[in-house]
């Protein structure tokens, strides 16, 4: 979906999905000390949000002018600061070996355009900070509910992993996303979405790979 697209979607006063943040965000960041974090795909903000309630210092990137809109409206509501940028995150080049916690989350694109933005993203990964890729797993089409349907835009733990040399992997799985609390979803109450889940640290010392 375009920017065009986008913005029709966030239109809507309510929020697509939730201004709850993602349960595996939540899971895998409430133990890391909070330090600065970059969410690229930020959409309506619920992520960076919670990691600025945590005491995060967040930088937060989206093309939708209407996703962010409601993104600093819920920001203002919960009481915290977001620095947010309005940029198209396949061309938007953040500071290098500057960010303790890199979020990339449901960010589905074609494969030149997700490897550009998983070089620039784990460009970003400061020394020993943690890389987070969340999105819908290409099982999903067949054995799970909800998200895109085009396998050129869905990935597997495998091919995130292939995407970052020189990482210390600490997880990389498909796991289980009960989708019926949020609204864009809809579907029965027992509605399950397969994701694809991968942390990873970047070591102490690592060759920066190169954009494409």
């Amino acid at each position: 979906m375009d920017r065009n697209g986008w913005n029709k979607r966030y239109a809507d006063k309510e929020f697509v999905w939730s201004a709850d943040p993602n349960q595996f965000l939540v899971a895998e960041a409430r133990s890391l000390p909070a330090g600065r974090a970059l969410d690229l795909g930020a959409g309506e903000g619920r992520n960076a949000v919670w990691l600025a309630e945590q005491g995060w210092q967040v930088t937060a990137v989206d093309f939708s002018k209407l996703g962010l809109d409601k993104a600093r409206r819920l920001a203002q509501v919960r009481g915290v600061d977001v620095d947010w940028v309005l940029h198209d995150v396949t061309h938007y080049q953040s500071r290098a070996s500057f960010y303790d916690l890199v979020l990339v989350c449901y960010l589905h694109l074609p494969q030149p355009e997700r490897r550009r933005v998983m070089v620039s993203a784990s460009n970003a990964v400061a020394a020993r900070g943690t890389f987070l890729y969340i999105g819908h797993d290409l099982s999903n089409i067949e054995h799970g509910h909800g998200g895109p349907q085009d396998p050129a835009v869905l990935l597997t733990p495998q091919d995130v992993v292939a995407d970052l040399p020189g990482f210390e992997i600490i997880k990389a799985e498909v796991v289980q996303r009960k989708v019926s609390y949020e609204p864009a979803h809809g579907g029965p109450a027992d509605a399950v979405a397969l994701d694809t889940l991968v942390r990873a640290m970047r070591p102490a010392q690592t060759t920066l790979p190169r954009q494409r």
